[in-house]
Parts: C-alpha cells; sequence; structure tokens
C-alpha cells in the first residue's frame, strides 16, 4: 500500500482552508453565536466550491447535534456524500469534520484547540462523550471542564488530528492566553499541527524553539462566508481527503504543506499592543511601552509582536530549511476600491477567488476591471503593497496609493 502511495500522481496545488463556522443550521437553529446567518454547512461547502475554489475545506462545529442532522440530510439526498479517504465531498470540494474546543487548566487562562476526525460516525462518537463534560454541546467554541491531556487521549483514541487554533492570539491562543510554552498544557508530541492566527507569521513564530518541528497551518477562522480564504494553505497531495491531510501534515510519501497563504500580519486585529483607555495601537517605536505613549494609561492588551519578543528563547527567528514559504495574501476584500461589483466581474470572468488571485495575469485583470485595479490586485500577490498595522480587534489597512484614486 505504502509503495502505491508513494508512486501516485501527486494533486498540486489544493488549496485548503481548515477553520470555518457554522453560524446557523438550515432550520435556523444558532451554532456559532457571532457567526453570519447563512453560514449553514450546505452554503459553506457551495461557496468555497463555486466562488473560493477550495478544495478541501475544515467545518469545525460538527461536534454539534444539529449541525450532523443537516449533515446527515445532505447525505441522504444525494447532495453530498462520504468518501473512501475521509471526508464529505461536494462537487470538487471535500469538507473535513472538525471541532473547535476551549479548555482551561488549573491556574491558567483558557485557550482554543481544533480537532479533526475521518467520518461522522467517528465524530458523533466524540460528541457523545463530549457532551458529558460541557453544558451546551448544540453551540460553538464551548468549554469541555476536562484536563487538557485527557482530551487529546480521546481525540487521538479516534484517530483524531489535533491543532492549537490560533495559538498566539491574546484571546484564547495557547501562547498568546494561556502559558509561555505549549509543552505547560499539553503532550506537544500528539500535537499534529498549530495553527498561527491572523496576527502572526512563520517568521515570528520561529522565536519559539518547541514549534521548529510542529506543521504551520494559516486558516481564515470565518465568520462569514466572505472571510472564507481570507488565509489558506497549499498542499500536495493526491486528492482532497483527511488520509491525505494526514499524510501531507507528516511529510509522508511525498505529501506535504507546500506553502501558507496569510494575511501580512500588520493586518491582523490583534497584531500591535492596544491601549484599551484611549483606542490607540502602539507603532514600532513604542513596542515594549508599559504605558500608552499617547494618554499614559497602563490598560494594554498586548498584540501578538509583543507576545511572542516577550516569551521568545531564540534573540532571532530561526526558520527550519524545510519549513513550507509563508506568502503574504491580502484578501481582495481589503483592496482599496475592489467592491461587489468589480469583484462579481472577476469572478464571472475567472471563475474563482483562487483563480484571480494565483492563475490570472495582469493584463487579463486590467481587462476586467482596469489597470489601477489589476496593478493593486498584482502588488497584492507580491506582498508589495503598504500596509497599516492592526491592533486591539481591529483590522491593520492597505493604504490607498495616489493611483488608486485616479
Amino acid at each position: 500500500m505504502q509503495d502505491q502511495l508513494a508512486t501516485s500522481v501527486l494533486w498540486d496545488p489544493c488549496y485548503t482552508d481548515l477553520h470555518i463556522h457554522i453560524g446557523r443550521t438550515s432550520r435556523g437553529e444558532a451554532v456559532k453565536i457571532s457567526g453570519s446567518r447563512d453560514l449553514t454547512f450546505e452554503n459553506i461547502a457551495r461557496e468555497a466550491s463555486d466562488r473560493k475554489g477550495i478544495h478541501l475545506l475544515g467545518v469545525i462545529d460538527c461536534h454539534s447535534p444539529v449541525v450532523q442532522m443537516d449533515i446527515e440530510q445532505l447525505l441522504e439526498s444525494g447532495t453530498m456524500s462520504e468518501i473512501e479517504g475521509g471526508g464529505i465531498a461536494y462537487q470538487d470540494t471535500t469538507i473535513l469534520l472538525g471541532t473547535e474546543i476551549e479548555l482551561r487548566e488549573p491556574g491558567m487562562r483558557e485557550f482554543h484547540m481544533l480537532a479533526y476526525f475521518r467520518d461522522l460516525k467517528t465524530m458523533k462518537s466524540f460528541t457523545d462523550w463530549m457532551k458529558r463534560y460541557m453544558k451546551n454541546v448544540n453551540l460553538s467554541s464551548q468549554r469541555v471542564y476536562v484536563p487538557a491531556l485527557e482530551m487529546q487521549a480521546e481525540i487521538k483514541a479516534r484517530g483524531g488530528l489535533i491543532v492549537p487554533a490560533h495559538v498566539f492570539t491574546p484571546h484564547k491562543g495557547i501562547y498568546g492566553s494561556t502559558a509561555p510554552r505549549m509543552g505547560e498544557v499539553l503532550d506537544t508530541s500528539l500535537v499534529d499541527a498549530v495553527e498561527l492566527g491572523l496576527s502572526s507569521d512563520s517568521s515570528m513564530a520561529s522565536y519559539i524553539r518547541e514549534l521548529d518541528h510542529v506543521p504551520f497551518l494559516t486558516n481564515s477562522d470565518a465568520h462569514s462566508l466572505g472571510k472564507i480564504g481570507r488565509e489558506y494553505n497549499e498542499l500536495q497531495v493526491a486528492a482532497p481527503s483527511f488520509d491525505e491531510f494526514r499524510m501531507a501534515l507528516q511529510g509522508e510519501a511525498g505529501r506535504k504543506i507546500a506553502a501558507n497563504y496569510g494575511l501580512n500580519p500588520r493586518l491582523g486585529k490583534y497584531h500591535r499592543t492596544y491601549c484599551a483607555a484611549c483606542g490607540s495601537i502602539m507603532d514600532e517605536q513604542a513596542m515594549s511601552a508599559e504605558r500608552c505613549p499617547h494618554c499614559g494609561s497602563l490598560k494594554l492588551v498586548q498584540g501578538v509582536l509583543d507576545r511572542i519578543l516577550a516569551i521568545s528563547d531564540r534573540e532571532s527567528p530561526h526558520v527550519p530549511a524545510n519549513r513550507p514559504a509563508y506568502h503574504y495574501q491580502v484578501p481582495l476584500e481589503f483592496i482599496p476600491g475592489l467592491g461587489k461589483a468589480k469583484l462579481r466581474q472577476l469572478l464571472d470572468h475567472f471563475g474563482t477567488e483562487m483563480n484571480v488571485l494565483h492563475r490570472t495575469r495582469e493584463e487579463e485583470l486590467a481587462a476586467v476591471v482596469g489597470p489601477v485595479l489589476a496593478g493593486l490586485i498584482v502588488a497584492a500577490r507580491n506582498g508589495q503593497l503598504e500596509l497599516s498595522s492592526g491592533g486591539g480587534g481591529t483590522y491593520g489597512k492597505v493604504a490607498v496609493q495616489e493611483k488608486a484614486s485616479e
């Protein structure tokens, strides 16, 4: 079997976003309270396949029994189907069944962890165990009152994959909120990857030695359909499936994470330290400030960059040679002047956002939306746009260039 896998034809690229929330069920039942009402399981699959061009999708509220009812109905109707390699197929997109769990160790603050399972039967088994230790199993990202190591054991007993979520964010990231070392909370040998989050990148994470051998994922953490694919990964696999994803994380038989595509951390909502008193975001000169340089307040919410530098065990980042390239990807919605009408024109001509972002030449873009917007899209693709830093829950921005207003 291994020889067959090693010689099989690999599908490259396979674009992958593995952190999408369910807002409501098809019957209107709330799952992620802060999620959009049109974030149903079927709508997510359709958006990823038809508009975004995402081949492997992780929906992380599939532990919810009311979501499982939707999935079963879609399977029974033939709209979707479970595939041999693990996952649920919709057109040319495969959906991995995941969950986001909130855990809290004694004397520490809470953190979020993602887990993925091979099929619906296994996910339902995990739900049956987990619901004994939580208040409302139907809701997203709820606290589970078990020790973190016990949770890891239960996930692994079912063949699941463990990925601590948005690890550096000050709001429920394991490094940003809980401990300076992941090993103080989890058995790191059972961690399959970490999700960097919108305010960090591979270089920033490489200040932490214990992450040298851990795969990095960049996902959208989408709370609306439009946010799907704002961060994503490129996998080299034979087909989009749970089994192939596992092999890519482990680097088996030629499978691998080929690249990460994420926001420049300056665009992230929690990149820099933020003053809760006056609303100011610290600039680079105030990186180590203990008081707000604008109003003198001590009410600072530590940003991701500042937190990483505070807990680092290296003076400079060390990116392992085998670490996939991290590409700064500015989502199309961030580009000045590219509104819904222009985006629709692009999608009508080129099919999906992945085609616009990766496969379409500048002159082809210009023929549809004009040379100014085409130039901005290509500049975004090449990491050449000027950015301002985000913080305190506010996204950074792309600077409006003079030619964009012509």
